[in-house]
């Protein structure tokens, strides 16, 4: 039997956000829909959503248009329209505590700062949806945090960045294919062992 998958990328809508690090949720959803051959976007729910599928699969790719912090607010709805559990969820976005090129993926946990997700975790009622966090690293010293995650990268930081938003979408691609664990043993990675690194 056939089962829906979800997979939200979280970031903000509008053309000056659309390369900036806090959407590297948004560009792993863009990179699922190239891959997928999907082309048009339904515009509903305060997000664009596509349904698709993916080896039998069902599938909706999500990108909330509430703007991050009320990311929730969009997902909820959605969620609740579609009867999508969450244990077929994952969520998608930026994270300053973990080094460029980096990826981390867990069942469960805090937002750990993380106004998008948190607004998740509020709306739905609890902390027990799938994550995958993707390292942007943190901003250089006497820079604010807010002018860094809503600007982009350069050189070879952009590579390594375009390099790991790929690496995400394969991730995401092996949640629904193969399951969390599976997701959890590949690809928690670190720059040097994803061959991401800078050095």
């Amino acid at each position: 039997m056939n089962r829906l998958y979800c997979i939200v990328g979280l970031g903000n809508p509008g053309v000056q956000y659309s390369q900036t690090r806090h959407n590297a949720g948004f560009l792993t959803v863009d990179r699922l829909l190239e891959k997928m051959g999907v082309t048009s976007l339904k515009n509903d729910f305060r997000s664009l959503y596509a349904k698709t599928q993916w080896n039998g699969n069902p599938l909706v790719l999500v990108k909330p248009q509430t703007y991050m912090n009320l990311s929730g607010e969009a997902v909820r709805p959605l969620l609740d329209y579609f009867k999508i559990p969450l244990e077929r969820v994952i969520v998608v976005y930026d994270e300053m505590d973990l080094p460029l090129g980096a990826l981390r993926f867990r069942l469960e946990g805090s937002a750990g700062g993380h106004r998008g997700l948190a607004s998740i975790i509020q709306h739905l009622g609890t902390d027990r949806v799938a994550r995958l966090r993707i390292g942007i690293g943190r901003p250089p010293e006497g820079m604010e945090v807010s002018d860094y995650v809503l600007s982009g990268f350069s050189g070879v930081d952009k590579k390594v960045f375009e390099e790991s938003i790929l690496k995400a979408a394969e991730a995401c691609i092996a949640f629904v294919d193969k399951g969390a664990d599976y997701t959890m043993n590949h690809y928690n990675i670190s720059p040097k062992k994803s061959g991401l690194s800078r050095e």
